[in-house]
């Protein structure tokens, strides 16, 4: 997988983000957070993500390769950006959902996990993930979205060969690489971004890798 192919899904990652945030697919899952002002000054509110907004086309093809000077195909700009973040979901099961009265947004059909050797850990989730729809009895064909973290661009090209994917299913709204990697909050931001992105009756599939050679994968409804 090329330098070329890397830049040009994490320019895709950007622009994918930016038209997302315009018309509205990001909206509905966001809580501004309400920075107080001292001194009688007034608030700052945080009403979306600012990465996606902090990119030059221009220099993304002339920026250094990271990990490997010479011959490296990754860069600050194909990868995942260092940000901070938060994200929420609350699990029930059906008995709780009866006891309280609660309206489901969305069931886990079912989840999985895998490993390889850590120097492989790019294509873990085509391990936790074959698992998975093997459990569930469905091809990848047959899944409706998916979301695979983009800690680095290579990451969601291998993944998206090794399973045959439809590129325009995969990531529909941007991802890591232009809406930031918050450690701790990326798999359940994934998750979140499918409950609003999927149509009633659809199914879709979020995937992502631990570092440490492993991964995790959940497909709900």
């Amino acid at each position: 997988i090329t330098r070329e192919e890397q830049d040009e899904y994490g320019t895709n990652s950007y622009k994918r983000a930016t038209k997302a945030y315009e018309n509205g697919n990001i909206k509905d899952e966001l809580i501004p957070v309400e920075i107080k002002g001292k001194r009688g000054k007034p608030s700052t509110f945080v009403t979306e993500d600012d990465e996606y907004k902090k990119v030059n086309f221009d220099k993304f093809a002339k920026l250094a390769t990271v990990f490997q000077r010479e011959g490296g195909t990754v860069t600050a700009g194909n990868a995942s950006t260092l940000s901070d973040g938060a994200a929420a979901t609350v699990l029930m099961t059906e008995d709780a959902l009866k006891k309280y009265g609660a309206t489901p947004l969305a069931r886990i059909v079912g989840y999985a996990d895998g490993a390889t050797e850590p120097i492989d850990f790019p294509i873990a989730p085509k391990f936790s993930t074959e698992k998975l729809l093997k459990t569930v009895g469905m091809s990848p064909s047959e899944v409706d979205l998916w979301e695979i973290n983009e800690a680095f661009s290579v990451v969601v090209l291998a993944n998206m060969k090794l399973h045959e994917l439809d590129p325009a299913k995969v990531n529909i709204h941007g991802g890591a690489v232009s809406l930031g990697h918050p450690l701790g909050a990326s798999g359940t931001r994934i998750v979140n971004h499918l409950v609003y992105a999927l149509q009633p009756g659809q199914k879709g599939v979020a995937s992502i890798c631990n570092g440490g050679g492993g991964a995790s994968s959940i497909m709900i409804e």
